[in-house]
C-alpha cells in the first residue's frame, strides 16, 4: 500500500510590520513561482528606497526564483535596494555565481 502523498510546495508571503517589505515562508519553485514574482513586482512598484525581504523561513529557492529576484533588483534603478534578511544559504551564492556584481541587493545574514 502506498504511503501518504507528499504535500504540495507552498509559499506564504505576508507584509512586514513596521517597515516596507514582506516575509516569505516555504519554497520558491515551479509551483510557487507566480506568488514569488507577484511579491517581487509589488516591491519594485512600491518605490521605497529600501525594501526588506525576510527570508529566514524559506527552505528552497530554485534558479528561476533567483533569476526573478535578480530581475526585480535590476528594475529598481537609482539608489534603491532590496535587503535580503537571512536568506537560504544557497541563494546569495547563486546570485553571485550567475549575476555577479548585481546592484540593488544587500544580504544580511542576521
Amino acid at each position: 500500500m502506498p504511503g501518504p502523498k507528499p504535500a504540495a510546495p507552498r509559499l506564504d508571503v505576508s507584509p512586514l510590520a513596521g517597515r516596507s517589505g514582506f516575509r516569505a515562508a516555504g519554497e520558491v519553485s515551479l509551483r510557487t513561482r507566480g506568488i514569488w514574482e507577484r511579491a517581487l513586482e509589488r516591491a519594485v512598484r512600491e518605490g521605497e528606497d529600501v525594501y526588506y525581504l525576510e527570508l529566514s523561513a524559506l527552505t528552497f529557492v530554485d534558479v528561476a526564483g533567483a533569476g526573478a529576484l535578480a530581475a526585480a533588483a535590476g528594475g529598481l534603478g537609482g539608489h534603491r535596494r532590496l535587503v535580503l534578511d537571512r536568506p537560504p544559504h544557497a541563494l546569495p551564492r547563486i546570485l553571485d555565481l550567475l549575476w555577479p556584481g548585481l546592484p540593488g541587493i544587500e544580504v544580511r545574514a542576521s
